[in-house]
Formats: C-alpha cells, sequence, structure tokens
C-alpha cells in the first residue's frame, strides 16, 4: 500500500471508521479493477469519489455491497464486520443501502406508496400496502415526503415525475431504511441545473446522521458538496484531500481534469 493510502487508513480511528478497505484487490480476466485499493470513512462523514471510467468506483461499490467478492483484501464495517465474508442480503441488513446511477421506483404507485413500500420489512411488499400504517409510521413518511421536496406530489404516480424527482424519491426509500452507510452512483447524472442544486441540498442534509458516499463526475456538484475528495485510477487511490488540492494535483490533471 503507498505511503499516502496508510496514512489516510490510520488517521481515523477504528471505533470511527464506518467503512475501512483494507488491500483490496479484484480482477477480471487478469485486468485489475482494483489494485491493493485502502480507503477510510468515518462514521458521519460525506465523502466525494471521482476518476475517469475504468478507476473502479464501481466495482468498489460492489464489493462493498457483496455484488463482488475481492481476490485478496478486507472490508470493514462499523469498526468489526468484514464486508467480504458476507452474501448481498446479509450486508443489506446491515444498514447499507446503495442507489444506482439509473432510479428504480416503482412508477405505477403513487409517491407515498414508493415510501411506504421501504417500510416493508420482513412483511413484504403486498402486505404492507393491503395494512394499515400506524401513526408513527405515516408521521415518518409526510417527514420524509418534504425531505426529499415531494410532499406536493404524494399521490402522484412515481413514473410521472421528472428524472430528479425519481433520483429524490429513491434515495428518500433508502432512507426510510435508516442505512448507517449510503452509497450514491452518480445522483445528479441527467438532471437539470436546478435539480442538480437542490440534491446538493438534500446530500449535504444527511451527513452526520449517515454517512454518505458520492461518486460523482460533476465537478461542480462534488464543489457545491465541499467534502473530502478521494480520487481514483487504475483501481488505486491516487489523491486525496478538499477539491482545490486535488484539483491543482498534477497527476489527477493528468489522468482524468485535463481529459
Amino acid at each position: 500500500m503507498p505511503d499516502g493510502q496508510k496514512s489516510a487508513a490510520v488517521s481515523v480511528a477504528a471505533a470511527d471508521r464506518q467503512l475501512y478497505l483494507d488491500g483490496i484487490t479484484v480482477s477480471f480476466d487478469g485486468f485489475k479493477a482494483l489494485n491493493d485499493l485502502s480507503l477510510v470513512v468515518a462514521k458521519g462523514e460525506l465523502r466525494s469519489i471521482i476518476g475517469p471510467n475504468g478507476a473502479g468506483k464501481t466495482t468498489m461499490m460492489d464489493v462493498v455491497t457483496g455484488k463482488t467478492r475481492p481476490d485478496t483484501g478486507k472490508a470493514f464495517f462499523a469498526g468489526q464486520v468484514d464486508l467480504t465474508k458476507l452474501d448481498e442480503a446479509a450486508i443489506a441488513t446491515l444498514g447499507i443501502g446503495r442507489k444506482f446511477q439509473k432510479p428504480t421506483v416503482f412508477e405505477n404507485l403513487s409517491v407515498f406508496e414508493n415510501l411506504e413500500l421501504a417500510l416493508s420489512g420482513p412483511r413484504g411488499a403486498w402486505a404492507t400496502l393491503l395494512s394499515k400504517l400506524t401513526a408513527t409510521q405515516a408521521e415518518r413518511i409526510d417527514a420524509m415526503l418534504e425531505r426529499i421536496g415531494l410532499g406536493e406530489r404524494r399521490f402522484v404516480l412515481a413514473g410521472a415525475l421528472s428524472h430528479g424527482q425519481k433520483q429524490w424519491l429513491e434515495i428518500g426509500m433508502l432512507l426510510m431504511q435508516d442505512p448507517q452507510l449510503l452509497l450514491l452512483d452518480e445522483p445528479v447524472a441527467g438532471m437539470t441545473d436546478h435539480e442538480t442544486e437542490e440534491t446538493a441540498k438534500l446530500v449535504l442534509s444527511l451527513a452526520g446522521r449517515h454517512t454518505v458516499v458520492v461518486v460523482e463526475h460533476d465537478m461542480e456538484f462534488v464543489r457545491a458538496l465541499g467534502a473530502r475528495v478521494t480520487v481514483l485510477h487504475e483501481g488505486s487511490v491516487l489523491a486525496e484531500g478538499s477539491i482545490d488540492h486535488v484539483q491543482n494535483d498534477p497527476r489527477v490533471v493528468e489522468v482524468y481534469l485535463g481529459r
């Protein structure tokens, strides 16, 4: 592991680490998608991950969520759970939520019903919709509708929402499950400028209550978040620091920003 990665990994006390990737390597037909990747994210932190296509950003999230098993290395969650020993279902129950780039909502159900389904837990989807909400559950949904800016669209079918509103709804569905760690994959891709601004406000409101890792290409959005930035390149950490720090790093300019 390069010295920079080592220092970053040890700078956060073990008890305060929400996510710690230690020497993760993933190979596909001889190509190393991740190459001895080490990364630490503190509890309650908002972190931005950037890098060129093929840098390993998606594979990193696949490892964290159990979709991909690494060749070597470990991925510790909440300081002690090694995610590489668990499958996707078991990892989801730990409190890790992932939002993919393309929103996946139930388009034939209302916004309210989508959030209601997110509360289903072990009862299952249809059992949830057929049962009566408790006052506490209804209040939680109402609060989430306001939080994601869809209070006035609660009875609108999800399929009638704009692209950005669908993204907010899916984030709201994940939040209904109260995840400790939230992984957001290019949350503002395809959004209007106004939607991008509103999404930045929403993501910023999550920090502290949740640990949030955002993978994004939109540098203006990354700057608006004002979070610590990790730059991946060829499966490893190339640089890390403030947005100004990484944008002025000659190596980052050469492999990513200068393109």
